[in-house]
């Protein structure tokens, strides 16, 4: 076995997509897997083109969003490490339903369409776990429809920073800088008043600004959740 290969087999075993794979099993997939590198702004996969690989995210950030017939984007979700994409398109042959952009240097891992579909056929653990993640984002685009219904504009931003966040102590803290004009994309809203929103929040201390675009957000921001 070659270096690489022993590498992408270690990945893969960390994996909870795959954890229920045998050292065989483990074996063939790996033997169809590749790792890339990607800069930042680079497109991974396009809305609308033929489906090929499963993506695992190793290390970066990448958003997956859609365009209308003007142009106009909306970002679907935000990828971290660990993360992976494409496997709808895999199970149902259709074309990619969203495009996915790196939004700094990424690395990945590509399985190819006929070893996912192999493991998928012969390992009921791995199936249900394709299943639990189909589902999770379907709760998710749940709540999201949720939150652009029922929020005014400073409900919507509360929602993107609380989901961003992560605690540290008894606070919250947003680590990556999160762009005024993602968040527009992600609530339908325009950058300047997403901009005029981050203000007010931070003139009446629901977030505290930190060095290099970090966050911290006081408890009293799920106010606008309610």
């Amino acid at each position: 076995m070659s270096m690489a290969h022993e590498q992408n087999k270690a990945f893969l075993r960390r994996v909870p997509l795959f954890s229920s794979l045998s050292e065989a099993q483990l074996d063939q997939l790996a033997a169809g897997s590749v790792r890339r590198n990607f800069p930042k702004g680079r497109t991974i996969v396009a809305e609308g083109e033929p489906s090929a690989s499963l993506y695992i995210l190793l290390s970066g950030r990448a958003k997956v969003q859609r365009s209308d017939a003007e142009g106009k984007e909306v970002i679907l979700a935000m990828l971290g490490p660990g993360e992976a994409f494409g496997e709808m398109s895999l199970i149902d042959d259709a074309p990619r339903s969203a495009s996915v952009i790196t939004v700094e240097s990424c690395d990945f891992m590509a399985i190819n369409k006929d070893s996912f579909k192999s493991m998928l056929a012969q390992n009921q653990e791995m199936a249900m776990e394709v299943m639990k993640g189909l589902v999770k984002r379907l709760r998710e685009a749940d709540k999201k429809i949720e939150t652009l219904a029922l929020l005014d504009v400073y409900g919507r931003v509360a929602r993107v920073l609380l989901d961003f966040s992560e605690e540290q102590g008894e606070e919250r803290i947003i680590r990556n800088k999160l762009p005024r004009q993602e968040i527009a994309k992600m609530i339908g809203a325009s950058r300047e008043m997403v901009s005029r929103v981050m203000k007010g929040l931070e003139i009446d201390g629901y977030i505290v600004p930190l060095p290099e675009g970090k966050l911290v957000l006081r408890e009293k921001i799920s106010s606008y959740l309610n």
